[in-house]
Parts: C-alpha cells; structure tokens; sequence
C-alpha cells in the first residue's frame, strides 16, 4: 500500500468521482478515471436532471482539502433561508440559523463537476476516459469490463483496487449482487413522489425574478415546489409529485390545460414567473426519488464503493453532495493513518462511516416531510422562531437539528440526527404541553431559562433512547 506507484481505478467521474481522483492524485497515485457519459466540459449533459446542489459547511471542508475553495467560492450563490410561499402569493423568509454567518450556497451541478475535474488534470499520474461505460466488475481479480461508446470495443481494465463512484445506479454495486461471492444487503427505496425540473429564466440584464438569496419553497402538504437562484439571473425550479396519488399527479398532468389548471391553483406567482413552464414540463423528464442503502461497502482489498453507489440519498436534506465529499474526506483521514493494506483501510473506513450515511438518509426523508408541509404548521414555526432565537443570543449554547447537520462539519450525521432529533421533541412536547407559552419578544432572561429546561429535557430524552437501545 505504501507504494504510491499502485494503479487505481475510479469508476465514475462525477462529484465524489472526480474530487476522490483529484485527491488520491495529489497523494501521488496512479489514478484512472473512467467516465460513461461524454465530456461535460465541451457537450451540454444536464437534459433536465440536475437538482441544483446545495453545497454547505461538510462539502466546503471537502474543497478545503484539496485546496480548492478559492475556485468554488465564486461559482456560489448564499442563501439564507427558506423562503415560504403561501397559496394566495404571500412570502416569509425564515432563516437557516440565528447566526448570521451560517447559510447554504446554491451551486450548478456542472460547473462545480467541470472545475473538479480540471484540477484533476493537472496532475500528470491522474488519466481522465470518457464514454466508456462500466459494464460489470470482477471484484476477486481486480478488473473492470467497459465499453467504449464511440467504437462499440469492449475491454478489460487491470487495476491494484478499484473504487466505484458510478452513482445510484451502480454497476459495481450491481457486480457485488449478481456475484453471489459473500453476504451482500441491499435495498432500495422509492418514494412515492418522483421529481421534474423547470425553471424561472433571467430577467432583463441578467436580472432576478424573484428574491436571490434563499431557497424558494411552495410547500402543498402533498407535494411541493422548490426554486434555488443560478448566477445568471435564472432560477432552477424542482416539483415534487406524487406519481399517481391526489387529484393532480404526474400520471394525469398530461395536458397543457391542466398542467396550467394545477400551477394556477397552487403556485400562481411562480406560474406569473414561468411562461415557459408548459414547455418545460413537457420536454423535461420525470424521475424517480428513492434512497440505496447496502453492505458491505468493499470486497476484501480489492474494491469499494463510494458516494452515492453506496449510500444514494433524497435530495431534501441537500446533503447529498455534501456526504459524498465527506465520504472523501473521512477516506483521506484513514488513509493518514497508515495502515499497512487496503483491507484494512477499507474496513476502518467503512465501520466509521456507514452509521453516518444511513443516519443522512434517513434525516433526508424525514426533511421531506417537513418541506412540503410540517413549515407550514404553527408548532413547527414555533418551534423554528424559538431555536433561532436560542442561536441568535446564545450561539455557543445551541444549535437546531439543521444547523448541527448542515452547519457544523465536525459533528458526525448519526450525532447530529441523534441530538437534533431528541431537541425536536423535547421542544415539541413543552409547546404542546404547555410548557413553553410564548416564542416570541422573550428576554434574554426568559430565553435562557427556557433553553436550560429544553437542554433538561434533551438529555432525559437522550438517556431514554439509550437505556431502549435506540441510540
């Protein structure tokens, strides 16, 4: 292992693919970088299908890494907060934080995968193939079958390990299944809603259609509609809908008329926004949402999965990227350890990481729940206005379920789900018991005693879920 000669193979060249190359790279390996898709850099991929990303503290800890967060920063958009749209038009921004300097940025799926891969290149041992995809992987020798898109060739690739970073449809993954060679678990886990893109174009000069900084919400209980601002004035929009549930579905909205019927009655200020909805909806695809989860994550030393291939995720938590470049991250920490073999580095780093992205999975599923509809509640809004004040007076004191997640890069997930879940109830339980009378215009007094009784009450939740064995 300590021969940085050693051949690696990446499959993949998306986010985590292209980033993991760029720092196993500047480690001073060998690295292959195989991509199916053509070159993003000179041919247009996107079709409707990327979910703009939300990049946050754990991904900007990613960029820091590599030394890149210089180049990252300006391709960024701050948004500070939700910004909730009501049936009749009206709008409440409501805050990420207390603390002013903690807010998410909205970046292009594109333009971030085509700087990764630039620094990439740079480094003389990292060689970049596209159009050739991965068709199966023989994890007891080590080697790849590809197909090389523009000649139809099929070959095999020889390499000392692999990493697959092929994304939620993995072909590695699938190997590990189809192998029948060990145990392996697998599940997959659609949602019922799925996801087609649209979008709010420029206004004049580049201009903004509606506020830039914040993540735009319709939520509709059922369903919901999402907008986060891009750097030339434009807005990508995501609906979220049931694929065959509710009077309006993705199954019946297969008219202009009622595509237009259902925007008026739900989003109408975003529909005054979007004339080119009607052609939006009808050349983009709808896709499906669902979470993978799988073990084990390797195969001796020989393989690894990575990134979504390993650990796929629902966007509503935007933390998908974010636990795919932290899964580099956690990687790049084992491998400081200097273990003599990479069965051991494989194993360390999978039994440290997997209880953290099965705990993001999870949060991001429960996220949708509260997108869509919980925002809209007054326990929940309370509940908010209560946590931002406690982080806005005492911001050493206390952070909210969110900002533990999204805000504070050396908390793992599975804590972060941990605490924040067990402070969602105990806050919860006080409104609903009477406990908490008032949220807003409290003294700083006030405040604090209520904070010390929510603290109280977290950790006799805490204390509970350990004595049941749910921690």
């Amino acid at each position: 292992m300590k021969n940085k000669q050693q051949n690696i193979l990446i499959i993949g060249a998306g986010l985590c693919g292209s980033l993991l190359a760029l720092r196993m790279g500047q480690r001073g390996y060998k690295v292959t970088l195989m991509e199916m898709r053509p070159d993003l850099r000179k041919v247009d991929i996107s079709a409707g299908r990327s979910i703009n990303l939300a990049l946050s503290d754990r991904g900007i800890k990613a960029m820091n890494l590599v030394g890149i967060q210089d180049k990252v920063e300006p391709l960024c958009i701050p948004m500070n907060g939700r910004m909730l749209h009501d049936t009749e038009g009206n709008t409440t921004l409501a805050p990420y934080s207390g603390r002013d300097h903690e807010y998410i940025n909205s970046i292009s799926r594109g333009q971030l995968n085509a700087l990764l891969l630039d620094e990439a290149e740079k480094h003389d041992n990292v060689d970049i193939y596209f159009n050739r995809k991965c068709e199966s992987v023989d994890f007891e020798n080590t080697t790849a079958r590809f197909t090389e898109f523009n000649t139809e060739k099929e070959f095999i690739e020889d390499a000392d390990i692999i990493i697959a970073t092929d994304g939620a449809g993995s072909a590695m993954r699938q190997s590990y299944y189809l192998g029948h060679k060990f145990l392996f678990s697998f599940s997959q886990d659609y949602l019922t809603h799925g996801y087609k893109e649209l979008s709010i174009l420029p206004g004049e000069n580049g201009s903004y259609k509606t506020y830039k900084n914040a993540l735009h919400i319709w939520g509709r209980e059922a369903f919901m509609l999402i907008a986060l601002p891009n750097l030339d004035g434009s807005f990508t929009v995501t609906l979220f809908l049931s694929f065959d549930e509710g009077e309006y579905n993705f199954n019946n909205l297969i008219t202009k008329e009622r595509v237009l019927e259902f925007f008026t009655k739900y989003f109408k200020d975003a529909l005054e926004l979007m004339p080119n909805l009607v052609e939006d909806f009808f050349e983009n695809p709808t896709a499906p949402l669902g979470t993978v989860k799988c073990s084990p994550w390797h195969y001796k030393g020989n393989t690894l999965l990575m990134g979504d291939a390993a650990h796929a995720i629902v966007p509503f938590y935007g933390q998908g990227m974010n636990a795919s470049f932290e899964d580099v991250v956690e990687f790049d920490k084992i491998l400081d350890a200097g273990h003599a073999d990479w069965e051991t580095i494989f194993s360390q780093y999978e039994t440290s990481r997997k209880k953290d992205t099965d705990a993001i999975a999870d949060l991001a599923i429960d996220n949708f729940h509260e997108m869509k509809g919980h925002v809209n509640h007054a326990n929940f809004r309370e509940k908010r206005t209560l946590e931002m004040a406690f982080e806005k007076t005492f911001p050493d004191h206390y952070s909210s379920k969110y900002s533990l997640v999204t805000f504070n890069e050396n908390v793992s997930y599975h804590d972060a789900m941990t605490r924040g879940r067990a402070q969602d109830k105990a806050i919860l339980n006080m409104l609903a018991d009477g406990a908490i009378t008032e949220v807003e215009n409290l003294s700083n007094e006030k405040l604090k005693t209520i904070l010390e009784n929510v603290k109280a009450e977290t950790e006799a939740i805490l204390e509970d879920d350990r004595i049941a064995g749910l921690k």
